[in-house]
This record gives structure tokens, sequence and C-alpha cells, in this order.
């Protein structure tokens, strides 16, 4: 017989390109989340972030929950699962209502809220979040809490993020077909700030590059909210494919040399430094080839140039650039590279740092890197279960306003400049 299912758990599936990972946590009776149970798979079915083979997407969905129960003590029916794959867009829907000077009452903040869900537009795409970020008094932006305030106008921003349809039902037929109910999918970068970023940076502004294994998003915070997002199909596991061709070996043996003994840096030992080649079809009797430190570092580096190139140019289209681009988090496995936050400073020109996963109790040390940054951050989105104006009403109030949709992302960084 299955054990009922305690209250208050809450279990997060990030599906990967490379891993399937899933975390069973508790909220304790002072609000924090404690860790209970992870598990982890390889993934086979899901390249750059899209679900390619169902089947064995759903197998590793399968084995990853179980692993994570086996270890909890408990049985699990729902999960938050992560969206990484590229597509994703973030918009912001601005709305006023005229309140003719009297205060902010709670039917007033209903309506608009009911109002800004139909305001949003997917345009054919599929909507992720539809959450209100700040409300505005009177032109005044950042109200958290407008009940009880005199205003002539009230407005609010509502957080759009919506994407292609297909790719998120494909992942969720793969997690139903696991005979898992799913409470959400989250977009990868919405999680992924929450896990690494404090709340300042997200206010100030700061980049967000998640480098995967198929896939590295880069997204801009700004005013506290998710500005603007872009993806670039190139993630560690290239450099692993370019490692592998470019000494003759297997996949398995090019991953483990890289994480043993690769990095983003060069130094003058590496050139004496020796490292024996595993062939991929290895010759008995035949002694295998040797390579330096430097020739696979160099082969790294390679590879990294181009990502840095690509990061560089869609951080200048969302519009990171100073006074505004002064911080970048690294996070994703990607992350955990030797020396890759002090060569990201060198080829960007911003401060950098490797963003790791915080706010859970008890996770485990091999969780507690970049590469499960996702992870943490959606037990902690499910923890805060923020308003989704998706689940509201349709309203027909007459009082509400649309304003201009053109140039969102510049006006929220024109507002982000004037604080300096």
């Amino acid at each position: 017989m299955a054990k009922a299912v305690p209250e208050g758990l809450i279990t997060a599936l990030d599906v990967g390109s490379s891993k399937v990972s899933a975390l069973i946590a508790q909220r304790s009776d002072d609000g924090q989340l404690v860790v209970l149970g992870t598990g982890q798979r390889e993934s086979r079915g899901v390249k750059r972030g899209y679900v390619a083979d169902m089947h064995a997407t759903e197998l590793a969905i399968r084995e990853a929950v179980e692993q994570a129960e086996r270890i909890a003590g408990t049985n699990i029916e729902d999960v938050w699962v992560s969206f990484s794959a590229g597509g994703l867009l973030s918009d912001v829907v601005k709305l006023e209502a005229d309140l003719g000077g009297h205060r902010v009452e709670q039917a007033d903040i209903d309506e608009l809220l009911k109002a800004g869900r139909d305001a949003i537009d997917p345009q054919g795409k599929m909507v992720l979040h539809a959450q209100p970020t700040c409300y505005t008094i009177d032109g005044l932006a950042g109200v958290k809490r407008p009940l009880g305030l005199h205003a002539d106008r009230l407005g609010i921003d509502i957080h759009v993020v919506s994407t292609e349809g297909s790719p998120v039902r494909n992942l969720d037929l793969c997690v139903r077909s696991a005979h898992l109910e799913v409470r959400s999918i989250i977009a990868a970068p919405v999680a992924t700030g929450l896990a690494c970023l404090t709340d300042e940076e997200r206010e100030l502004g700061v980049a967000l590059v998640e480098i995967g294994a198929g896939v590295t998003n880069v997204s801009v915070f700004a005013g506290g909210v998710l500005a603007g997002l872009a993806s670039i199909p190139m993630g560690s596991a290239d450099i692993t494919d370019d490692i592998a061709s470019a000494f003759g070996t297997a996949r398995t043996w090019a991953e483990r040399t890289k994480c043993f003994h690769g990095s983003a840096n060069l130094s003058p030992r590496d050139n004496h430094e020796m490292i024996d080649v595993q062939p991929a079809i290895p010759d008995e009797g035949a002694e295998g080839p040797r390579i330096t430190k430097a020739q696979l570092n160099a082969t790294i580096r390679q590879r990294l140039e181009r990502l840095m190139t690509e990061i560089q140019k869609e951080l200048k289209k969302l519009g990171f650039q100073d006074p505004i681009g002064r911080q970048i988090v690294l996070t994703g496995g990607g992350a955990e590279l030797k020396g890759i936050a002090d060569y990201a400073q060198q080829s960007l020109g911003n401060a950098v740092r490797v963003g790791r996963p915080k706010g859970l109790i008890a996770l485990p040390e091999a969780h507690a890197g970049p590469a499960f940054a996702t992870l943490a951050g959606l037990a902690r989105f499910a923890a805060m279960d923020p308003i989704d104006l998706r689940a509201l009403e349709t309203s027909s109030h007459q009082m509400v306003t649309k304003t201009s949709p053109g140039a969102l992302l510049q006006r929220l960084m024109t507002a982000f400049r004037s604080n300096y």
C-alpha cells in the first residue's frame, strides 16, 4: 500500500539535455524549505532543451523521481517542472484604472487583476507566467501594497512569459505519462533567478547566464522583474563533443576529462602536465595517445570564445550595457568549469560571479552547485506559489485602460537608468 502524501510537500523536476533531476522538499514550521530527497538520471531523450524521445524522457523522469522518493521515504503525486528550451519571450503589460480619488479597496485590486488577465494577448503563444509584479499610484511606480491608499489612478505591471505551445505540451505529456500530475510548468530562467540572484541584484539590474548542456539561456533582470530573454543553441555538451572529436575519444571520457582536468584558464605548467587519452576504439596491445593539459584547455577555450561572443551579442540586443550592464551571474552545469568566471569577466568586460542555489536547508553537497540552480529555484517558486492571473475569472471592467505595448523593455531600462 502506498504511503499517504504528507502535507506541505513540494517536488521539483528539472528536465534538461544532460540530466533529469528531482527534489522533494517540505516546509518547516518556520516557513523554511527542508530537502528530504533528491534523484538524478542521465537524460537521453532531450536535445537542446526539446523532448526528442518521449519514451526515453519518460523513463528518466520515472527513475529520477523514484530515487528521490526512496531517499525521502515518501511518495509524491505532483511536480513543478522546468522548461528550458529556446523561444521564451518576456513582456510587461501595464494597466491603469480610474478611481476618482477614493481609497483603494480590495475590490479595486481584484477588478484590476481580472482586467489584467483579459489584457494579455499571447499572439499564438502559450503563456507560462502572468504575474503582477508591482502597482502604481498616480504614476508612482514600485508600490507593493496599495490597499487603503488614496489615488486618482491605480495601475499594475504584469510580467508575462510565453513560448511556443508544442514543446511545452510534449514535456507535459512525458511527465503525465510517468503517472505524475503537473502542478505548473515554469520557465527555467524564472526559477534559476530565484535560486541564484538576490532581491537587490534583480532590482538594480543583472544578467543571468545559464550554461546548460545543450542550451545557454541569457536573462536580464531590472526593476525586480525578468526584463528580457534570449536562448543560444550551444552549451557545455558542445565543449565535450569538441574534446571527443579533437582527440578521437568517447564522449564519456571527454566529459570526465573536462570535469577533472579542464580549465578555462591557461597556465605555463599545462605544457608539462600529460593526460592519457582513452581512444574511442581501444587497440589492444597498443599504447594510447597522450596530450598535454594545454592542448585540452586550448580546445575548451575555442568553444568558450564562440559562446562568449554569442552571449555578448544577446546581451547587447537585450540592452544590457553601461551603466546597466555591471553584474553577470553564471550558472548551470557549464558554470562548474574551472576558471570560467575569470574567463567570462575578461571576455565580456563585466563583473562576473558563479551563482549557486540558496535558500534550502539540508541540500546535499552534490546538488549544491550551479548545475542544480534551476532545481532549487523550482522548489522556491513552488513555496512562494505566486498569484497567476490565468487562474482568475474574466472581467468586463470598463474603467481599465491598457498602456501602449511598444518598447516595454526600453521603458523598463530607461526607468532603471534614471536611478543612476
